[in-house]
């Protein structure tokens, strides 16, 4: 790798630690705590990423499979008598095996028809999550998750849960950029880009995109196994449609298509939910204005906008993009 590649890979790695290693530094726990909100809602904003940055498929129904999993989780370890590993387990085949399943259906279609079968699919399940009371608590949710204690770790703390989201995180990251370099990855985006000249070419674009689209639902499921965990209850609310549109927001504002891009808007829209709405109380219309500024300003995202910014600041050094 030449010196180039290393400063640019140094730097985010640099700031990635450093921000890692804040929240232990201040040593709130209510900071601690909203870090580990922040890299849940990245693992989960990643995982959508994948099919609208990546595949160019737009889903209003993505927190149908954190919704899913975490579900699962709960009741397998509180009414079903699983153990914490093996719910885990069963919750991750599970879910990626239902997001099998919905991408067949699901991928029939393209554009707004793609965009409208994903949203009554989420919808579907929440109502199933709402209604059936006697699996899921129906309104009042499933309550009574004791977190797990891997290799004698109590999770219970703040600062132990958050080293576990951190792995956590640095994992999936790790895989999900592994995947969108690989030939794979590749394809997608030529199957986004052009998908009539990789037919021609002899890609197979709706496998492709199949792919994708389980490999997105598997990762939507490891944030769900941690958010539930993180929370210790899980109710119909997570597989709303509010909680799927403000992970698009995230993918959107924070730059769709790129690496980085879900993460920042993770952050901005976690520190507004959470930290802003203790001191303003019209948050959301905070949060509605900061979107705006973003469109506006930087209408492709923070990421690839400021990435622009310092290259016409400084020419000559950025390298391509």
């Amino acid at each position: 790798m030449t010196g180039a590649g290393m400063n640019r890979l140094l730097l985010p790695a640099t700031l990635g630690a450093l921000v890692l290693a804040v929240p232990l530094l201040i040593g709130q726990a209510f900071y601690i705590n909203v870090a580990s909100q922040i890299l849940i809602a990245a693992i989960f904003a990643l995982s959508l990423n994948i099919l609208v940055g990546y595949a160019g498929l737009t889903s209003l129904g993505h927190a149908a499979y954190l919704g899913t999993a975490a579900y699962m989780v709960a009741w397998l370890n509180t009414q079903g008598g699983f153990g914490h590993l093996s719910a885990a387990i069963i919750a991750l085949v599970g879910t990626t095996a239902m997001a099998a399943l919905f991408g067949l259906m699901a991928l029939r279609a393209t554009g707004i028809a793609f965009l409208m079968i994903t949203l009554a699919l989420g919808q579907t399940l929440w109502g199933v999550a709402y209604r059936w009371v006697t699996v899921t608590g129906g309104d009042n949710g499933l309550p009574g998750l004791k977190r797990p204690l891997p290799f004698g770790i109590s999770l219970m703390e703040p600062a132990a849960f958050y080293g576990f989201t951190v792995i956590v995180f640095l994992v999936a990251l790790g895989c999900i950029a592994v995947f969108v370099r690989s030939g794979l990855g590749t394809s997608l985006l030529g199957s986004r880009d052009q998908p009539r000249r990789m037919r021609m070419l002899g890609h197979n674009v709706w496998l492709v995109q199949w792919l994708a689209f389980v490999f997105a639902g598997f990762w939507a499921a490891v944030a769900g196994i941690v958010f539930v965990y993180y929370h210790q209850y899980i109710s119909p609310h997570a597989l709303g449609l509010p909680a799927s549109a403000e992970t698009l927001l995230m993918v959107i504002a924070g730059g769709a298509g790129t690496l980085f891009g879900p993460i920042v808007g993770a952050f901005i829209v976690v520190v507004l939910k959470m930290v802003v709405s203790a001191y303003v109380t019209r948050w959301v219309m905070l949060l509605g204005i900061v979107f705006v500024v973003i469109v506006i300003f930087m209408p492709e995202g923070v990421v690839p906008g400021l990435d622009r910014l310092r290259r016409r600041l400084l020419p000559g050094r950025g390298g391509a993009p």
